[in-house]
């Protein structure tokens, strides 16, 4: 069975890469391309700032899934290093825990918010883009992340008593 959903990860992990490097390379293209429109032809694009912003919105959160994976997060881990191995153990699971615990609130308190754009049409000004997409891209990259850090817990090999911290 952990095998399989092992697998899952995998594709989950090279389709949100994948959309993660579109999502930056499109913003890169229409940042290119309205350059060149405004120091070359004088004319900008007016759309051009908020789709790069929602583009960047994708990739962060498309992006956060393999990082958390990986389990390369940004820790404050300073004096957490310097403690005996059974406790930094600890704190890393807590980590962990608490991780999926955020990951659980941002997505539980973001539904209404996406409900609601979605029901009445919201857009954003310059591009008329419809809101729920860039909004939604934040719960799913959390439940991602949390769906992640669970997996990657539960095939997390125990360490027997003594073992060398360089194992996992």
């Amino acid at each position: 069975m952990m095998d399989g959903l092992v697998k899952g990860v995998r594709w989950l992990l090279m389709v949100t890469r994948t959309l993660s490097g579109i999502c930056l390379l499109a913003s890169v293209a229409i940042n290119f391309v309205n350059i060149i429109g405004r120091y070359f032809f004088s004319v900008s694009i007016p759309w051009a700032e908020e789709i790069m912003l929602f583009l960047m919105v994708g990739c962060v959160f498309t992006g956060c899934c393999a990082v958390a994976w990986e389990g390369r997060q940004i820790r404050m881990d300073v004096v957490v290093t310097m403690l005996p191995d059974k406790v930094r153990d600890f704190f890393a699971l807590l980590s962990e825990l608490v991780m999926i615990a955020t990951a659980a609130a941002v997505t539980a308190f973001a539904w209404p918010v996406i409900v609601q754009l979605a029901d009445f049409d919201e857009r954003s000004q310059a591009a008329n883009f419809p809101l729920v997409i860039p909004q939604a891209m934040i719960p799913i990259g959390y439940s991602l992340m949390a769906l992640l850090v669970a997996v990657r817990l539960m095939r997390r090999p125990s360490r027997a008593p003594g073992a060398d911290a360089s194992q996992h």
